[in-house]
């Protein structure tokens, strides 16, 4: 198991480099100079010249490439252009927020695909495998913004059941509660669908294998062979699955913190794209793709425990 993670953990460092390359370069192609953006749009030539010497936007991109990687080594991310506030100080009051959010999305989504992916395998082709299927369907059809704005105006404007815009505190308060319960519907209402369909497909090829049947042959309850037997063998391509949604989710979390003014990282780096602010994009680039890689890691590392001959390999 260790050897499986260390190999896996080796593997990650190629990935976050390419993804740090591709990142600053990206942020190179933005039409707008950071140093007109930091010196306001009266300032004169002299000033902003004296900026982009400061910010060493006048060096070549490669050694600025070479600057920038060994500015991370230290940990130090820059200091935001529009702001003036270092970036990691701004990253982490945003971290938690996103963090609040994926969890509060997850901990319903998850256990609900799974549970309407079991009941419709077991029920294939009844009129309930049907109805199942077709909210899966809708879950995976309907644009996140869509779903966001529609609980906005049903539960916020019609019925004002709650508030949709903004953080007021912590999830483990009542008004922070309230407050992430239709973000976290809107953002994890996506990840239902195909979580269900592909537990139901991977259940369906497992109640028809011979340890099954065996099982079966036993007298054991039918709830233990279904919960013990075919869905713990249904869950390694599920969890494949689950682990690249997560990553998805890191998009989602971008949209649902606009619409819903959370004060989140998603958010942070629309702003900061917006506005031109490179170190503050560049950080929070950094700190998303990060989690994306810490999310398959540790899928692969549940390959292991739900699959023993992935130790092996």
């Amino acid at each position: 198991m260790l050897r499986h993670t260390l190999e896996r953990l080796l593997l990650a460092v190629p990935v976050l480099f390419g993804v740090l390359l591709l990142g600053f370069f990206l942020m190179q192609v933005v039409p707008t100079d950071p140093a007109i953006v930091r010196a306001g749009p009266t300032a004169s030539m002299e000033v902003i010249e004296a900026i982009r010497q400061e910010l060493g936007l006048n060096e070549p991109l490669w050694k600025q490439f070479f600057i920038y990687i060994g500015r991370l080594l230290q940990g130090d991310l820059g200091v935001s252009i529009i702001n003036n506030v270092p970036v990691t100080q701004e990253l982490g009051t945003t971290i938690g927020p996103t963090l609040e959010l994926m969890l509060a999305s997850l901990i319903w989504a998850i256990p609900l695909g799974i549970a309407m992916g079991t009941v419709g395998a077991y029920y294939r082709g009844t009129f309930l495998d049907r109805i199942i299927m077709a909210a899966s369907v809708a879950g995976v059809s309907i644009p996140v913004f869509f779903l966001g704005l529609t609980l906005i105006w049903f539960l916020g404007f019609q019925y004002q059941l709650l508030p949709f815009t903004g953080r007021p505190g912590p999830i483990w308060t009542w008004e922070g509660f309230k407050a992430v319960i239709m973000p976290a519907i809107t953002l994890g209402g996506v990840f239902v669908g195909p979580v269900a369909r592909m537990t139901r497909s991977s259940v369906l090829d497992v109640l028809g294998a011979d340890h099954v049947r065996t099982a079966r042959a036993k007298g054991l309850p039918e709830r233990t062979v279904v919960s013990r037997h075919a869905l713990r063998n249904a869950l390694v391509p599920v969890v494949t699955l689950i682990g690249l949604q997560i990553g998805f989710l890191l998009g989602g979390a971008v949209v649902t913190e606009t619409v819903f003014s959370w004060p989140g990282i998603g958010r942070l780096a629309v702003g900061a794209i917006l506005s031109s602010d490179l170190p503050m994009a560049q950080g929070t680039i950094i700190v998303l793709s990060l989690g994306f890689i810490l999310v398959n890691l540790a899928v692969d590392v549940l390959y292991a425990v739900l699959d023993p001959r992935v130790r092996g390999a």
